[in-house]
């Protein structure tokens, strides 16, 4: 009898025994995750179940990554095959509004020149002997853009989902704190405090019909291992637009983002596991993230300079730094820091132009990459 008490008491201790200071230390980082999410509002949405999903995957014995296992079968159904960032997608489309590019089509350079940071990043990882496939991902995170991350990780370096996934929406989520210094640096407080005219343009209810079309088609024949992300969001996009679908466009933008958004995030969590996570590796790839989307803010900045001089100093420099894909943050930061310089200044709407940009900008460039590796026969 005192055998069978002890052997049941061994068994309650099991978890305590067989705890590896990696796991106590993925939990103390999914704790940290929680109060970024819940305590300083730093993108709750995911942060808070990708934190929960790191906490329950470092319990040891719980089997939740096993077969058949809790957290493996929503990974498995959604992560492996795509369909969860694929349909994040969908509402991201639905949610955006590409109005302010079309109106001035020049601020869609500004959202390519603010993926420049992406290759870079690339090259480097490649220089301190990532293969090309963990290059390509880590690079990605430079499109600030969560959705894209996890597609290209979970595809061609699963190994890597939870180091890049935390990545991408962490710094995401610290864009009002890292694009500022980055913004006073590269730029003159002459050039700050420019005033950009606003030539309102209507829009056609048509225009903004074909274009989610043809976006689709010329981008799906530039770069065709990427069309599943770039025909996504501009489905989302088309259905908003047309203003047939009210059903299906409300339900992109609500009931199936929020379950998709926890689900993703309980899935990216489940990637967390100490043993897997707690090596040099991941430090690496997180400074390579960060460094990733420093480059795309200097390069989307410096290309405002180029246009300043081009139309003889009618654009503010400033919204260059928008052209990354964080939608609308980047544009607020933008409209706070041109207005902080001269309160005459409202750079928003040109801002949200460069940002929407940005927003397929980041889309693209996974594409092109993905396009790119397919052709030298790596994937």
């Amino acid at each position: 009898m005192f055998e069978a008490i002890a052997s049941g008491l061994a068994g309650l201790t099991a978890g305590f025994l067989n705890l590896q200071w990696s796991n106590v230390v993925m939990i103390g980082i999914g704790c940290l995750l929680l109060y970024l999410g819940i305590r300083k509002d730093f993108e709750p949405l995911l942060l808070v179940p990708i934190g929960f999903g790191a906490i329950m995957v470092n319990i040891p014995l719980a089997d939740l990554m096993e077969a058949h296992g809790f957290l493996k079968t929503i990974y498995d159904f959604g992560i492996i095959t795509e369909l969860f960032p694929l349909l994040i997608f969908i509402g991201i489309g639905a949610m955006t509004d590409f109005g302010p590019v079309l109106e001035n089509p020049y601020t869609f350079l500004l959202g390519a020149a603010g993926q420049f940071g992406i290759f870079l990043t690339l090259l480097l990882a490649l220089a301190l002997g990532f293969d090309k496939l963990d290059a390509v991902t880590i690079g990605i995170i430079g499109a600030c853009d969560g959705p894209t991350v996890i597609y290209v990780a979970s595809q061609y370096a699963p190994h890597l989902l939870g180091a890049v996934s935390v990545a991408a929406y962490s710094y995401m989520s610290l864009v009002p704190v890292l694009q500022p210094p980055i913004m006073k640096v590269l730029t003159t407080e002459k050039e700050r405090r420019i005033i950009m005219k606003t030539h309102k343009r209507s829009v056609s209810k048509t225009t903004r019909i074909l274009f989610p079309i043809i976006i689709t088609v010329v981008g799906g024949l530039i770069a065709p291992k990427g069309l599943p992300l770039l025909g996504t969001i501009m489905l989302g996009n088309l259905m908003k637009e047309s203003g047939v679908v009210p059903r299906l466009t409300n339900a992109s933008q609500n009931e199936i983002a929020n379950i998709v958004t926890l689900l993703l995030g309980i899935s990216v969590g489940a990637t967390m596991s100490g043993p897997q996570f707690v090596k040099p590796q991941t430090l690496i790839i997180l400074s390579l993230g960060l460094l990733a989307i420093c480059l795309d803010t200097v390069c989307g900045v410096l290309f405002g300079k180029v246009l300043k001089v081009l139309t003889g100093g009618k654009v503010n420099p400033l919204i260059g730094a928008a052209g990354i894909s964080a939608f609308p943050m980047s544009a607020r930061v933008v409209q706070k820091e041109g207005f902080k310089y001269n309160k005459r200044n409202y750079l928003l709407m040109h801002a949200m132009g460069a940002n929407a940009g940005g927003q397929i900008g980041s889309v693209m460039a996974a594409a092109v990459m993905l396009s790119v590796l397919k052709g030298m026969g790596i994937i």
